[in-house]
């Protein structure tokens, strides 16, 4: 019924081609590694240790390498009957990720871990990692795919459209995708879970994890006050023309287009509309103050390697979650680009990444600066 669909440039037959598959314990990277072996690769297994809290007590494990998630990889290897490997890089992932989180929302801004990992750990780290074991590909359970064409490799969205993960994989760029394949794009994640039935995975009906993978308990606002180091003080709430409305906890712990949790009384419903590190003020104001049309996203990565010199029509997700929106982007100097919206779009969040499509394929993006 399915037929694996890796769009590789295979040097060599495949099985003279090694691909190291990032593990999880999960059933999307699992049959993952299940397809690669059946057509034929020579597959091996890895899976990082990251970072978790147990320094402050918390007791926990890192939600993607607990205990259980690593004796679960190492069982579906061994049923696969391919070599596994733990890596320790939870100094390197609290550097890079972890901080990146933490300097994040001690700036005023609402930064995605996710985007950070993937250009640190998952695809710099790791691809080195499997490289220096002589593979030639690294794979991982993402919702995407890898087109070759004769100008250049293109990332595609995956095929279930409502688990489609190139938002966050908009960081990588040619130098890691001619290494890289997603073995479970071209599937649904029903697909993937009758799949995993198939070939006997006892993962086949693992739920998924939702929460940060580091995070002890899910709350990130606990794990701010315990690993900011004092830095988060309370401050004044102000409406939209400036007048105090009451005191915030924190500005790490609101979010643009908050509504719950203000603490303040108003006859009309209020909104988070910005955040303002310079004078740690929180801004609230009716709804109608959410819709902009403009953003200036900076740090831009574009997927070809190429920037483009004129203005392009394509469309934006200004969140993971976030449907896309049809939009101008108009290059600008030091690697930023200034969007135009059709319409206005609400919740526009500094520190979160504008990823820019052209129907299917990922074009690129950058992180999201200011909104007008």
């Amino acid at each position: 019924m399915f037929s694996l669909q890796l769009d590789l440039q295979l040097p060599r037959s495949p099985s003279e081609t090694t691909v190291v598959v990032a593990m999880s314990g999960g059933v999307d990277s699992s049959v993952a590694a299940a397809r690669l072996v059946e057509a034929g690769y020579r597959v091996i297994g890895v899976m990082m240790r990251l970072w978790s809290e147990v320094e402050r007590g918390q007791g926990s494990e890192n939600r993607c390498c607990t205990l259980e998630a690593r004796e679960e990889a190492r069982r579906i290897a061994a049923y696969l009957d391919i070599p596994f490997y733990l890596i320790n890089v939870e100094q390197i992932f609290k550097r890079q990720v972890v901080d990146y989180f933490i300097q994040g929302y001690l700036s005023g801004v609402t930064p995605n871990p996710c985007l950070a990992c993937n250009r640190t750990i998952r695809f710099d780290y790791l691809l080195n990692y499997a490289r220096a074991l002589g593979a030639d590909y690294l794979a991982t359970g993402h919702y995407a795919r890898v087109r070759a064409t004769p100008s250049g490799f293109q990332l595609l969205r995956g095929v279930d459209k409502a688990k489609d993960q190139s938002y966050v994989l908009s960081v990588l760029g040619q130098k890691e995708l001619r290494h890289l394949t997603f073995p479970v794009g071209d599937l649904t994640k029903a697909e993937v879970r009758e799949m995993a039935r198939k070939y006997g995975l006892e993962v086949a009906t693992k739920a998924e994890s939702q929460d940060l993978c580091f995070l002890a308990d899910g709350d990130y606002r606990r794990f701010l006050q315990d690993w900011a180091n004092g830095a988060i003080k309370p401050g004044p709430i102000v409406d939209v023309k400036g007048r105090v409305l009451g005191e915030h906890r924190g500005l790490p712990f609101y979010t643009i287009g908050q509504r719950k949790g203000l603490g303040v009384s108003s006859r009309e419903r209020l909104f988070v509309i910005s955040l303002e590190p310079e004078s740690n003020t929180l801004v609230v104001g009716p709804a109608q103050y959410l819709g902009r049309d403009r953003l200036i996203a900076g740090q831009m990565n574009w997927i070809s390697g190429e920037a483009p010199a004129e203005p392009f029509e394509c469309t934006v997700k200004i969140r993971y979650r976030a449907r896309d929106r049809a939009a101008r982007v108009i290059p600008l100097a030091a690697d930023r680009v200034e969007v135009r919206f059709a319409e206005p779009v609400r919740d526009i969040t500094p520190g979160q990444a504008a990823v820019f499509y052209q129907g299917e394929v990922c074009l690129g993006g950058g992180l999201i600066e200011r909104s007008s």
